[in-house]
């Protein structure tokens, strides 16, 4: 016998919940079941002794336990009874200490009615272990109860499972990547519940009176009640384990079921939740994860992530994970591997934060959090200060245009103010002359914004950028257009509804000044009026500005209008496009009605045709170039590629004498589409690339039609290359001679996002197709800091010339997209940057909003699985490129910090490209951080 005999005792310590806090121990008696009277009596036994070569020697055959009139026979120590009283369902966690003369043995178990579950083991080594498990299987087999048994089976099988793997050990929860991991594996995020509480509960509560039948609630209405909409799949397997737990068959929950579920979700300890992920992919209850349950488990989260891929991929993924965590074979992995894995995985938030943690101490110093102003009038003069500050140039133009439109309503008011016609009509006709007078102007000007050469050319060989917003050109078109729908409206309604029934009711003293421009004789009726060149030229104007007018809205020229409304054949691009080119015949009625006026007679004062002579001459100078210049530059096709998402590439040869900058955009026509409409598309090859590239997305008919068109001529991709259907033809080759629809271009326009050589520092946020232009500008900056690095190693030139060919040196692109898809899109454009930027200039963020959110347990395994392969292979499992994804929405103040920091006193250039819907947020940060910090933001966006 070993020299060392040790006795160890078996007590159980009461904890409530998830805490720890030691009871008094207690000699508790126990009723093992209602018709019974048997009672389990607190005894203590000495164990044997250890050989010296290990072996245990028993020093009794067996001790003995009275329990009613029969002795039941056990093997092992124990201090006090292990049981559930009270009836009450939810679990009480019971702590075992096995005392050496100066160590303990503790392990944590969940006890409830129907189930025991152990939770932690301290202290102690693999062989003390073992034996309790022995023991506690041995008196399993005895017969003082069945239900207190099968708890005794349960354990010894947990216990004997934790002893049975050669790696059980402990986890260093400690380190720094493991702090933030265990705050992972949310099951209640602000998406799901409204909090871990009885605020939370109140909800769920409400919404299990609105959704039970008969009392309770179904499996199917699980996900809805506790709030995790969406992934009603995910929903299910958590109702599946949690009821696995409790011993429920059936696909019904009670009100109070459903508050035991609701607080073991809700319960935010990282065991526990941790479990109850286990218990998940366990679909057996066995303690063991095999290959076909992780299989399962991977593809019920792609699912409910929407990641169509990574579900398609479940095989090769699920190999990797037990590649990983199986590296005996033995066919399952246990807890403890998963528990691993998730402390051991790289952190997605972690990845912004570098090494200037103690720049960004400095920076939250800086009272970044606005702070509410309690003077009214100090409030109200910071916003005004604020916008004139960032708006300057928007405001000017706008005044000098409202002044010049007021001075010539004011004048000409004032000239009809002192004509003999006053009399007659009084200040109905001031009015209406008035407001025609800024017609003239307002039908001028609006020709300017949209003659897109001109503004190129203002816009890239003058300074006129620096005080005239060009960016807004198409804006300011609509705010003019505006103007002309307000002195329609004037000018016609006081001739209609005034000026001309009081000309029909005037005495015969009244009309006799009125001879002269209306003739001898009065007009007998109001249709005389009508009908005469004046009137009906007028009438055809306002029906067709109104048409075109309608047609633009949002509302009908994308086509949001519901699939049953008659009206909708009547919408779309194609109206809107054709109902504006209607322009032609109303400019030529605007002449006529300007050279056959009632009341003016002389032909110098007939001044329609004065205003409109240059801008008109101007825009006609601008669509003949259109025309030369698109019809000797037709392309070749050299690439067409559809990918999901409903985009197609078109990849073509550049015209000679091509030159562009990177953010503009071309016109393209497609006669086997419509040989008449020309549609805008920004360039995604960079400027130093020897061909041209586009990407479009369906939307309208007209894309549509024309990805019709290519994909008749595509062929499915193979396993080497991206997208859903391709064509290739020989660089240099004619593609039309592969039955290649012909391609017309025209272009470059200058746009918002082709002022970024303006800077030295980019930040590029793109949503969805909106990176197209960002695209361009990503590979411009890669190519220039390339040639300057090649530069460098031949001959350094001055820090001058180096300015002078190219700002830039530092870029972050943001591009996030709602489809796992989207990144087929510019996946060539991805893995170049990660292969030929070795300074680090550009830093790419990938973000996936159909993912949920980091530390939502719907998430927790892709969060997993992604950091396996890209430490391995070192691609991204969600974008299939070397850039790392993150997941869900930026938090954007964290993005202007994170720039911020890392270029204190420096100008940098934003530019955005996307739906309208986060101009708003980052323009506000732009302004709080330039306002508040020593980086001054400059906003730039482009909306589609």
């Amino acid at each position: 016998m070993h020299a060392n005999t040790q006795l160890v005792s078996f007590s159980v310590v009461g904890l409530s919940g998830a805490c720890r806090n030691s009871q008094q121990s207690q000699h508790l008696e126990h009723e093992t079941s209602p018709d019974s009277d048997l009672k389990l009596q607190r005894q203590r036994t000495e164990m044997g002794t250890r050989s010296e070569n290990g072996d245990h020697h028993p020093d009794a055959a067996s001790d003995t336990e009275s329990v009613g009139s029969a002795r039941v026979g056990f093997s092992g120590p124990l201090s006090g009874p292990l049981g559930v009283g009270g009836g009450r369902k939810a679990g009480t966690r019971r702590s075992a200490r096995f005392k050496d003369e100066e160590s303990y043995v503790e392990i944590t178990l969940d006890v409830r009615d129907d189930s025991v579950a152990l939770q932690n083991i301290r202290g102690g080594d693999q062989q003390e272990t073992a034996l309790l498990a022995r023991a506690l299987e041995k008196r399993s087999a005895a017969t003082f109860g069945t239900h207190l048994s099968s708890k005794f089976r349960h354990v010894s099988q947990e216990l004997r499972r934790m002893t049975s793997s050669k790696r059980f050990e402990k986890v260093d929860r400690t380190k720094s990547g493991a702090t933030s991991a265990l705050q992972g594996l949310q099951f209640l995020t602000k998406t799901v519940g409204a909090a871990a509480g009885s605020g939370g509960w109140a909800e769920v509560e409400a919404r299990f009176q609105t959704l039970n039948i008969d009392g309770c609630l179904p499996r199917s209405k699980f996900g809805q009640c506790i709030g995790m909409t969406g992934s009603e799949e995910f929903a299910v397997g958590l109702f599946d384990a949690l009821a696995r737990r409790r011993g429920i068959q059936c696909p019904w929950l009670s009100k109070g079921e459903l508050r035991e579920f609701w607080e073991q979700i809700s319960d935010q300890s990282f065991d526990s939740r941790l479990q109850t992920f286990f218990d998940m992919v366990d679909k057996n209850a066995d303690g063991r994860i095999t290959k076909e349950e992780v299989k399962e488990i991977i593809t019920l989260s792609a699912s409910a992530n929407k990641l169509s891929k990574i579900k398609e991929r479940a095989d090769e993924y699920t190999a990797l994970i037990m590649e990983e965590l199986d590296p005996d074979n033995l066919g399952y992995i246990e807890l403890y591997n998963l528990e691993m894995l998730l402390l051991q995985a790289p952190n997605q938030s972690t990845m912004m934060r570098g090494a200037h943690s103690s720049n960004l101490s400095q920076l939250l110093s800086q009272k970044l959090v606005p702070t509410k102003e309690t003077n009214p009038l100090r409030r109200l003069y910071r916003a005004a200060a604020y916008f004139l500050e960032d708006n300057w140039k928007r405001v000017w133009v706008m005044a000098l245009w409202l002044s010049i439109c007021a001075g010539l309503f004011t004048w000409k008011f004032i000239q009809y103010r002192h004509r003999a016609v006053f009399h007659v009509m009084g200040y109905c006709v001031t009015t209406a002359k008035g407001a025609a007078e800024t017609l003239k102007f307002n039908m001028a000007l609006i020709l300017l914004p949209v003659c897109r050469n001109t503004i190129t050319w203002l816009r890239s060989r003058t300074r006129l950028g620096a005080v005239v917003p060009f960016d807004d050109n198409i804006n300011f078109h609509k705010v003019v257009a505006a103007g002309i729908a307000v002195g329609v409206g004037l000018h016609a309604g006081a001739h209609l509804t005034c000026d001309f029934p009081r000309l029909l009711h005037a005495t015969d003293a009244e009309y006799e000044p009125m001879k002269p421009f209306f003739g001898d004789r009065r007009p007998p009726d109001y249709w005389w009026f009508v009908k005469g060149i004046e009137g009906w030229t007028g009438v055809v104007m306002v029906v067709l500005m109104a048409i075109a007018y309608i047609l633009a809205q949002p509302w009908f020229r994308r086509n949001r209008l519901s699939p049953r409304n008659p009206l909708r054949r009547l919408t779309g691009f194609n109206a809107f496009w054709y109902s504006h080119h209607l322009f032609v015949i109303v400019y030529v009625l605007f002449v006529i009605h300007g050279l056959f006026l009632f009341l003016s007679k002389k032909w110098y004062k007939k001044t329609t045709w004065m205003y409109l002579a240059i801008p008109v001459m101007l825009y006609a100078c601008e669509r003949l170039l259109r025309a030369l210049r698109s019809g000797y530059k037709t392309v070749r096709i050299q690439k067409v590629a559809v990918y999901p998402g409903n985009v197609m590439a078109l990849y073509m040869s550049k015209p000679s004498g091509f030159k562009y900058t990177s953010g503009q955009y071309i016109f393209a026509n497609c006669a086997a589409v419509s040989p008449f409409q020309w549609h805008p598309f920004s360039i995604t090859s960079a400027p130093g690339d020897d061909y041209l590239s586009i990407h479009i997305r369906t939307v309208g008919d007209w894309t549509s039609q024309l990805r019709a068109v290519f994909s008749e001529v595509c062929q499915p991709a193979t396993a080497d290359q991206s997208g859903l259907l391709r064509v290739d033809s020989e660089i240099g080759g004619d593609g039309n001679d592969r039955g290649l629809p012909k391609l017309l271009i025209d272009g470059p326009y200058g746009a918002p996002a082709q002022d970024y050589r303006n800077y030295d520092v980019l930040l590029l946020v793109g949503l969805g197709i909106g990176a197209t232009p960002l695209i361009s500008i990503v590979k411009d900056v890669l190519n220039n800091v390339t040639a300057a690095e090649g530069a460098d190693v031949e001959a350094a030139p001055t820090a001058a010339a180096k300015k002078k060919a190219f700002a830039t040196k530092r870029a972050y692109f943001y591009w996030v997209t709602r489809e796992q898809g989207s990144f087929e899109w510019f996946r060539g454009v991805m893995d170049e940057v990660a292969e030929k930027d070795r300074a680090g200039a550009i830093e790419l963020h990938n973000y996936c909003t159909s993912v949920y959110e980091e530390g939502d347990a719907r998430s927790a395994l892709i969060v997993m699985l992604q950091a396996l392969h890209h430490a391995k292979n070192g691609v991204d499992i969600v974008s299939g490129t070397r850039v790392k994804t993150h997941f869900a929405r930026p938090n954007w103040r964290s993005v202007f910090k994170h720039v911020a920091v890392n270029h204190a006193d420096q100008r940098i250039g934003v530019f955005y490209c996307g739906p309208p819907s986060l101009v708003g947020e980052l323009r506000r940060l732009a302004q709080d951080f330039s306002h508040k910090t020593t980086t001054k933001f400059e906003f730039h966006k482009e909306n589609f």
